[in-house]
């Protein structure tokens, strides 16, 4: 009996395709990268917005993984897409706030672009042997000298900066049908390109300001609007930019299934920061977004700032249907996680700042593994109650935020607090303390540079005191 057992393991042994090298290596996965613009947590359905709907993204969600607790890594949107690209801080290339002019670069202390020379998400694909593109809004660096996007490691790339006459859309309806346009250019890209793995990035323009949809896209949502009058409501023409994003990615995703490619595509969708404010000039309808139960908006540290929807989708790999309360996850743990994910190992003189999450994609559940900061040096906009201090740290449960000199010290303990309404620093303060070490030790590595007078404040001119002194017009925001 035992001799025939023997025999019996022996030929399972040489039949194993493991034990034969019969077995083929995973074929590495596509990957779509599908970013919004000033989207805010709650302003997805599946997300709890009440009257916005969006069934596209609420059945990628079914087919996939929603994440409840992803940051970004800063609360506007050029130093968030250099974490999303770089796995790096963004403050560590002087990115502390949108790109904007080069005068105003220099006023704020920040470079004119992001260094191509940095190893980054398309460049380190592009190795491994990936067909690579970037279709929709860059915002990495723009102006005299700056790089074109392809020397950044895409074979191609289409921008709203580089490329916007290049489209035959006029310029009065080009943001409307923008998301559209940019959909047709990734489709046309992955089927010349889909016998080999592609990476594709689709960074939308919306729902960023100004929004101008047009008569068609607006009809769904006219019972949101004012009665009796002559000019839409702003709920209207928010709701009626998110759905047409939606419609678009809806899209996508069905020519993906004609193609036969959505089983081996890595879809992945976020988008750059919180919800604009309305106070901002050129917001116009977009600051009805919603930043869902959170504090604060676009720039600001609070939750409602920097913490954004994340949907993941790989079927057969990434689990459908799953909610994860639990995993804190972020922008910067992008490119560790894609690589992962495709077999390319980063550049050991990379100093990743993010962590390979592959593993929370896939499926686990677990407490990160390194904190989280921020720095924010420029003013908030809005009120009072939205804006934050100059640090914030995320580390397990608690989340701290802080001015450099100490002052306005706000501890929270963000799943029983998401709001962040009960202040515990009074009452924890050795855990202030290990936090505010680690975080202003963070600060004094990142480059100097100006602060501006009532960055961290949240003064208010109450009657009878002195009012604030009105700030400088600046570049409007893009």
């Amino acid at each position: 009996m035992r001799c025939i057992l023997h025999i019996l393991v022996a030929v399972l042994f040489v039949c194993s395709p493991v034990a034969s090298g019969a077995e083929k290596p995973a074929a590495p996965p596509n990957v779509i990268f599908i970013l919004a613009d000033d989207l805010g947590w709650g302003d997805l359905s599946c997300y709890g917005h009440q009257r916005l709907k969006t069934p596209h993204l609420d059945k990628l969600a079914s087919q996939g993984t929603l994440f409840t607790q992803f940051y970004v890594n800063a609360s506007v949107c050029s130093p968030s897409r250099c974490a999303f690209f770089t796995g790096q801080y963004p403050a560590r290339h002087k990115i502390h706030g949108h790109y904007a002019d080069h005068s105003l670069n220099a006023q704020r202390g920040m470079s004119n672009w992001l260094d191509p020379k940095v190893p980054n998400v398309a460049s380190l694909l592009k190795s491994r042997g990936y067909a690579t593109a970037h279709f929709g809004k860059w915002h990495l660096g723009s102006g005299p000298g700056a790089p074109n996007p392809t020397e950044y490691g895409f074979d191609e790339a289409k921008t709203m900066v580089s490329a916007f006459p290049a489209w035959k859309e006029p310029a009065a309806t080009f943001w409307a049908k923008s998301t559209g346009l940019f959909v047709d250019e990734a489709l046309r890209f992955i089927e010349a390109n889909k016998n080999k793995p592609f990476y594709v990035n689709i960074w939308t323009l919306l729902p960023h300001a100004t929004l101008n949809p047009t008569d068609e896209q607006m009809k769904p949502h006219e019972r949101w609007g004012p009665k009796g009058v002559p000019h839409k409501g702003a709920e209207t023409i928010f709701y009626a930019s998110v759905g047409d994003l939606d419609t678009q990615i809806g899209r996508l995703l069905v020519e993906l299934e004609k193609m036969g490619l959505a089983d081996n595509t890595l879809v992945l969708f976020s988008s750059d920061n919180g919800p604009e404010d309305i106070h901002i000039s050129n917001a116009g309808h977009s600051g009805v977004g919603s930043a869902g139960p959170f504090r604060g908006r676009k720039r600001s540290l609070y939750e409602g700032g920097i913490r954004e929807p994340f949907i993941v989708r790989w079927p057969g790999h990434v689990t459908a249907g799953r909610i994860d309360n639990e995993s804190v996850v972020a922008g910067v743990d992008f490119l560790p996680t894609v690589c992962k994910l495709a077999g390319v190992q980063p550049p050991a003189d990379h100093a990743l700042d993010g962590e390979d999450v592959s593993d929370v994609l896939l499926g686990q559940s677990r407490p990160r593994k390194t904190p989280l900061m921020w720095e924010w040096r420029f003013h908030v906009f809005g009120e009072p109650f939205h804006r934050s201090p100059i640090l914030a740290i995320r580390e397990g449960d608690w989340k701290l935020l802080m001015n450099p000199d100490r002052s306005r010290v706000e501890l929270y303990d963000i799943p029983r607090d998401p709001t962040q309404m009960n202040n515990l620093a009074e009452k924890n303060k050795d855990v202030v303390e290990q936090l505010a070490v680690k975080v202003l030790a963070w600060q004094k590595t990142l480059p100097e540079g100006p602060i501006e007078p009532t960055a961290g404040k949240d003064d208010y001119p109450w009657p009878g005191q002195a009012k604030p002194a009105p700030r400088q017009p600046r570049a409007k925001a893009r």
